[in-house]
């Protein structure tokens, strides 16, 4: 396998760490070509410094001077700004994009990258929820390899490889459940931010982890499966695994389901996509058979946790749904995580934006962006933000 250049979009968030870590565990095998971080520049200054690429972005133009004088003398480029993050995409200095920025502010780069056949390690589930059709086309004409990273659609995606002539039934996605598995309205109603945050398995980014705890996480797993593999709704399927262990499942027409199994570790998920079709040796912890262990499987409580519930309706009702649905969510959550809310309030002002805001039935790329701006502007009247 010869050295592959990594362009890492959105490498100081969780994705992004992890993904330089596996960068440097096997740097026979990768190299930094593109960093980029939205605001978090002594971060991405460390990080330049200590993988040298050829290019960085910083997304707030008012943090350019300082990146750029702290990396002078260095054989690194800087760039800043929204459309600086399109133009390295489009770029040829790099054969694999890490999609790793977060809500759909990944969209436009990685569509970017699909047009101009890089591929893809799929970290950013909005650009699916928001325009699966659209990037999933323009996959399929360029001939782009879009590989999940996340853990439940990388499970799915090893579970299929080799079943290239067997029809899927349906997929079965794990939840953890998160945080609050169990509870009901009468506690989840004075959940406060740092709560919310601590997650029982995983160690992700606060939007994420907000989302795991709300189950909207699953709910965009849900949109995003349809679009990576070519489902209807009715073959998606959610239960709670609160152990975490079996990672998502594939049952196929004889009834045989196949399991992706291991510890909760994102570095598995982000290894196996930069190095596919090859597997990597790592020392990563293993799972143990010799210990005692039980793994359960149970029903979402839908009506405590309604996010996944609208998630499912947008999923059904296709168009600019799903948009809409996730630019409410990205504002409730940010809402919720500076303490202008509750946690309960999040589901409302979802559910009050998708109601306002007209269905498109077959949206342009334009349509999704207006949508979003649309929904953004509502939801944020909301509550005065």
């Amino acid at each position: 396998m010869s050295q592959k250049r990594i362009a890492i979009f959105g490498s100081t968030g969780s994705i992004g760490k992890q993904t330089l870590e596996v960068i440097a565990a096997h740097p026979e095998l990768f190299v930094a070509e593109i960093l980029t971080a939205h605001s978090n520049e002594s971060l991405l200054i460390e990080q330049a410094l200590l993988f040298v690429p050829n290019i960085v972005v910083i997304g707030e133009i008012a943090k350019y001077a300082i990146v750029k004088k702290a990396l002078e003398g260095k054989p690194i480029k800087v760039f800043a700004g929204e459309e600086a993050l399109e133009q390295v995409a489009a770029m040829d200095c790099y054969d694999f994009m890490m999609a790793g920025i977060v809500g759909f502010a990944g969209l436009r780069p990685t569509l970017t990258a699909v047009e101009n056949g890089k591929t893809i390690g799929l970290a950013n589930k909005e650009t699916l929820v928001v325009a699966g059709d659209i990037v999933m086309r323009t996959a399929k004409e360029k001939g782009v390899n879009i590989i999940p990273v996340d853990s439940e659609h990388s499970a799915i995606f090893q579970c299929l490889v080799g079943e290239n002539l067997n029809p899927i039934e349906k997929i079965i996605l794990t939840a953890s459940g998160g945080p609050f598995l169990g509870k009901k309205p009468n506690f989840l109603v004075n959940v406060k931010r740092d709560h919310a945050l601590q997650h029982p398995n995983w160690s992700m980014g606060a939007k994420i982890s907000i989302d795991s705890a709300t189950l909207m996480n699953k709910g965009l797993e849900m949109i995003e499966a349809k679009w990576l593999f070519d489902l209807e709704p009715d073959q998606i399927k959610v239960v709670v695994h609160s152990q975490s262990i079996i990672h998502s499942m594939v049952q196929f027409e004889d009834g045989s389901i196949k399991a992706q199994m291991g510890l909760p570790d994102m570095k598995l998920p982000i290894q196996y996509a930069m190095a596919f079709p090859q597997r990597l040796k790592n020392d990563f912890p293993r799972y143990h058979f010799d210990k005692p262990n039980t793994l359960t499987f149970d029903e979402p409580d839908i009506k405590t946790f309604k996010n996944l519930y609208l998630a499912t309706e947008a999923m059904r009702l296709g168009g600019n749904a799903p948009c809409v649905m996730n630019a409410a969510n990205e504002i409730a959550v940010y809402a919720f995580l500076k303490n202008r809310i509750g946690f309960l309030d999040m589901t409302e002002l979802i559910e009050r934006t998708m109601e306002k805001i007209p269905f498109i039935a077959q949206p342009s790329l334009d349509d999704y962006f207006e949508s979003d701006g649309e929904a953004r502007s509502f939801a944020a009247s909301l509550i005065h933000l």
